[in-house]
């Protein structure tokens, strides 16, 4: 490990990329699934090295070629980027490993090959997205984990997926394009795309317009990409119709990775050099928030469809990570950044306990799962768990992330009180939507009498991601770390 260490960075994209085309060559669909599974265990495996050398040693440099930045490429793992990691390398692994079940019968055979390498090129652009350190190639990345998502969403058998997916382009589409010519206005400012320098170079420039121009053509495309509330439209459809662990993929982490681009430009570049921008941003931010986490939530008390109901639950949850982000402090961009982990591994263990539950049930409806506990004992009991982490009970990954997000709301005066009311308000919405589908799963009447558990193929990993949810929850030491240190990159006062 020591002679492969100082290009972990490299390898941490490198691997997933080069496999792909190799993945796609191949025609045993079990052994195109294995070798995807091990690229993205590998990618997993150097996450876990690189959050290690993170802690011990600050943030990681990595010129590519030899050549020095500005002038080559650059690619740097601090803090934020180690976290975002581990959810995306580790939600590509669990997803796959339930996978060899699941998309089998969701996937044509002869088409696997073809749907694994797309898997692996989604995964490679996600993960370069949080490596590079040049603003221009997080949008080669960001439209190659693009290209490969709509791929991965139309693979299932469902027709009505193909709507979705077009909604899902022209958004993805509209928002890429806004991050461009933000990034191109940048460019014409201060002839850099490395973020480093661009950063030192902004305070050279005497005019200040051009930059809020470029800082409001970025948030607005990257608040597309990340499903922001109002900009979330191509969401719910994306995630109800994809093949079930794609949607355990995504709703774990494509988001998120929008997210971190959003964080790392507004409080990286903008607002530690353009006067006045995170007043703006919080302006901007904090009512959208606040009417995702209430409206979204409000919707998916109604919503019959599950996986559209925990579709809407996700732009809530969007809704809690920019509330964070909006107070623009220490502590609330840790509880953001927290957020994104806890939420990623309750949304996680949830849709891969719905993927459990398609086995047996062909429509995933409320009305469809009358009973279904007393047949599916293991698969409702990891639903249980997922949903109370979603909920903040004790106990759970959920319950960390939002008492310091409470905290937060603290420190930000009367309208703090007003957010922690929010927030309260928002757990006790998301006590009546689990609660509608446990009660039906338990206590209603038996509608599916030829239910059967699901295999162990998938229901392992289902608790696993159970079993993280509990220890996280019990030992937060690691993701509250990392949270902290990155809170403190995002805001300047870090290293």
């Amino acid at each position: 490990m020591s002679a492969l260490q100082p290009h972990l960075p490299a390898l941490q994209v490198i691997v997933p990329m080069l496999t792909a085309p190799l993945v796609a060559l191949l025609r045993e669909r079990q052994f195109s699934w294995l070798v995807t599974t091990a690229a993205s265990l590998c990618a997993f495996a150097v996450a876990i090295a690189l959050t290690m050398v993170v802690l011990e040693q600050g943030t990681i440099s990595y010129e590519m070629g030899s050549w020095p930045p500005p002038f080559g490429i650059a690619l740097s793992i601090d803090a934020v980027s180690a976290l975002l990691l581990l959810v995306v390398t580790g939600a590509s692994s669990l997803a796959l490993i339930a996978g060899a079940t699941s998309l089998q019968a969701q996937c044509e055979s002869d088409r696997q090959p073809l749907f694994y390498a797309a898997w692996l090129l989604a995964l490679a652009g996600l993960c370069g997205i949080l490596v590079t350190a040049d603003a221009f190639n997080i949008f080669v990345f960001m439209e190659i984990s693009s290209l490969a998502s709509y791929v991965l969403v139309a693979g299932g058998p469902d027709r009505r997926a193909l709507p979705a997916v077009f909604k899902y382009l022209v958004m993805g589409t509209i928002g890429a394009t806004f991050y461009l010519i933000g990034v191109g206005v940048i460019y014409l400012m201060t002839g850099t795309l490395n973020l480093a320098d661009m950063e030192v170079r902004i305070q050279q420039v005497g005019e200040f317009q051009p930059f809020l121009i470029a800082a409001a053509f970025i948030t607005v495309g990257m608040a597309l990409k990340a499903a922001i509330f109002p900009l979330h439209v191509w969401l719910p459809n994306a995630y109800t119709f994809a093949p079930h662990v794609v949607t355990v993929f995504f709703a774990a982490c494509a988001t998120k990775v929008s997210l971190y681009v959003l964080l790392r430009l507004d409080f990286v570049v903008f607002q530690q050099n353009v006067g006045g921008h995170d007043v703006q941003f919080a302006y901007f931010m904090l009512p959208l928030s606040v009417l995702a986490i209430l409206i979204a939530s409000a919707v998916a008390i109604f919503e019959a469809n599950l996986k559209r109901l925990f579709a809407w639950s996700s732009v809530a949850q969007i809704g809690y990570i920019t509330l964070g982000a909006s107070l623009i402090s220490q502590a609330g961009l840790t509880a953001s950044l927290l957020h994104m982990f806890n939420h990623a591994l309750a949304k996680g263990a949830l849709f891969l306990a719905l993927a459990c539950l398609a086995m047996s049930v062909a429509k995933l409806r409320v009305d469809e799962i009358g009973g279904i506990a007393r047949r599916m004992p293991w698969t409702m009991a990891a639903f249980v768990v997922g949903g109370l982490s979603l909920i903040g009970v004790p106990g759970t990954a959920g319950f960390i992330s939002k008492w310091y997000l409470i905290q937060a709301a603290f420190g930000a005066g009367s309208v703090g009180i007003a957010l922690i009311i929010i927030i309260l308000i928002s757990s006790l919405m998301a006590v009546v939507y689990i609660w509608r589908v446990v009660e039906t799963a338990y206590f209603g009447e038996a509608a599916n009498d030829e239910a059967r558990e699901a295999p162990l193929a998938i229901l392992v990993p289902t608790w696993i991601a159970v079993a993280l949810n509990i220890f996280f929850g019990l030992h937060p030491n690691l993701p509250v770390e990392l949270s902290s240190r990155a809170a403190a990159v995002l805001l300047g006062t870090g290293p």
